[in-house]
């Protein structure tokens, strides 16, 4: 079944900011849209969050993705890989998080279609801390952005995308509707350890302690 490629690349975050450093790829999308723009109409940059089987269109319809990501690629903590080709594999096969079924079946379902990318990389970021829900990333995290968006970058650039720095006093265009979510408020808006229990639910670990006793 033929699919119209009308997308000639698609630059996409994936990830879940509610999981610490599973937000990787989602916050490395923002801050490559914040800091640049593709020059074709046609090409998308997007948060794709959990979206899973809710891209599939979009994926059938890319000739070329570049793909933003926390992935389990066997790597020491904190490091950041570029992978490709037979590569891919190792991000599709290992899940750390629900998000990631979605895609294997997503890239699954393309190749069975016969509308798979023709070209696939993944800037991959090796977890340092995923168990603190609510939180944000890590600080190695962080620190690594800049190099993920330029990594980005340069890949769009090796396949011939078009890509231009924005303007110091450029409106950049919103990937996520809600305020609230974007890094800052985020990490302000977060409740304190006495508000949220930072190892569940508080109520349940007092429950414990009175059966113990």
């Amino acid at each position: 079944m033929n699919t119209v490629k009308d997308i000639p690349c698609l630059v996409l975050g994936i990830g879940n900011i509610l999981w610490a450093d599973e937000g990787f790829g989602v916050r490395a999308v923002e801050q490559f849209n914040s800091k640049y723009a593709l020059t074709d109409v046609n090409n998308l940059v997007a948060d794709g969050g959990t979206l899973g089987m809710y891209l599939f269109d979009r994926i059938c319809r890319t000739e070329n993705l570049l793909v933003f990501d926390c992935c389990d690629f066997h790597g020491a903590p904190g490091e950041l890989t570029v992978l490709r080709n037979d590569d891919i594999r190792i991000w599709t096969s290992t899940k750390i998080s629900p998000h990631q079924d979605g895609m294997n079946d997503l890239l699954a379902a393309a190749m069975l279609r016969g509308c798979e990318p023709k070209e696939i990389a993944v800037v991959g970021f090796q977890p340092v801390l995923l168990d603190d829900y609510g939180g944000s990333l890590s600080q190695k995290a962080k620190d690594v952005i800049p190099q993920a968006v330029a990594d980005g970058y340069h890949i769009l650039r090796e396949w011939d995308v078009g890509v231009r720095e924005r303007s110091e006093n450029e409106t950049v265009p919103a990937l996520m509707d809600a305020e609230c979510l974007n890094i800052k408020n985020y990490e302000e808006g977060r409740p304190t350890p006495e508000e949220a229990c930072r190892e569940g639910d508080i109520r349940f670990a007092h429950l414990n302690v009175k059966r113990s006793e």
